[in-house]
């Protein structure tokens, strides 16, 4: 073999190796707490879904679904997958920044 051409190849494996480190992994990683996030959902607990909808969890429906009340008597059905971000029971929502002064 060429000694050009196993250098070519060595160069290639190494972009696939630096390509899995940086950006594959990381993805599986996030992929992984999203799916361990979702399944612990609790009754009692504060959602926020991708839609933006921040609620308080009445019910757990099923693995993928669960009943959100969103304000006052008003429950909505959502798919658990949706969910972004939980809060847990008691938790403040977090205050937003305060705006920087020029």
């Amino acid at each position: 073999m060429d000694p050009q051409f196993v250098q070519t190849l060595i160069m290639i494996g190494l972009l696939f190796g630096i390509m899995y480190f940086f950006m594959i992994r990381p993805q599986q990683k996030r992929l992984q707490q999203h799916r361990e996030m979702v399944a612990a959902i609790r009754r009692g607990d504060t959602v926020v879904t991708a839609g933006g909808v921040v609620g308080k969890v009445t019910k757990v429906v099923d693995d993928s679904e669960a009943m959100v009340e969103i304000a006052e008597g008003v429950r909505v059905r959502i798919l658990k997958h949706t969910v972004t971000d939980v809060r847990s029971k008691g938790e403040a929502p977090a205050a937003p920044p305060k705006p920087a002064n020029d």
